[in-house]
């Protein structure tokens, strides 16, 4: 139950329209905002982030039953907060196409892991800091753009399982 959960807020995380200088960074402004709207609970404004027939894995979950496992989510962790270090974005070779891979955790409230913010641009610290104190995910994602905006189709959500993902 608690992967369905993740999955369903990590493929959140990614879906927010964004007016930046670049493709990349208009992703990772995305990845931030839809972690910020998952920390506010706003499951509707998230789901309006996916494009049509998303798909969240592992389960091949829809937009429909992707609303039920947040809502559940959300009562589960109450008051939280998304911690991730920048996300690597690498664009398609078609126009319009894009993948990312965020690695997080949720925090709940109250609870902290010194060290994680100067280690943003050093995935691999960042990962070897949070995993002393913390159960890691890793969140593929699969991106189109569609005129200026990017929107989410395809998410996958590996738990880290002790020696990789």
């Amino acid at each position: 139950m608690i992967k369905k959960i993740l999955t369903i807020i990590s493929s959140v995380i990614v879906c927010c329209s964004c007016t930046s200088q670049n493709d990349e960074e208009m992703i990772r402004n995305l990845i931030r905002n839809g972690a910020e709207l998952a920390e506010e609970k706003q499951i509707g404004d998230l789901m309006k982030l996916t494009g049509d027939g998303f798909t969240a894995l592992p389960g091949s979950y829809d937009a429909v039953s992707v609303k039920g496992i947040l809502f559940r989510a959300f009562l589960h962790y109450g008051v939280f907060t998304i911690l991730y270090p920048t996300p690597s974005v690498e664009l398609g070779s078609q126009d319009g196409a894009a993948s990312a891979t965020v690695y997080f955790l949720i925090v709940r409230q109250n609870q902290d892991i010194p060290g994680l913010k100067e280690l943003a641009d050093d995935p691999v610290r960042w990962l070897e800091t949070a995993g002393r104190k913390a159960d890691l995910y890793r969140l593929e994602l699969q991106l189109k753009r569609t005129d200026s905006r990017w929107l989410v189709y395809w998410a996958h959500l590996e738990g880290f399982k002790g020696t990789g993902f």
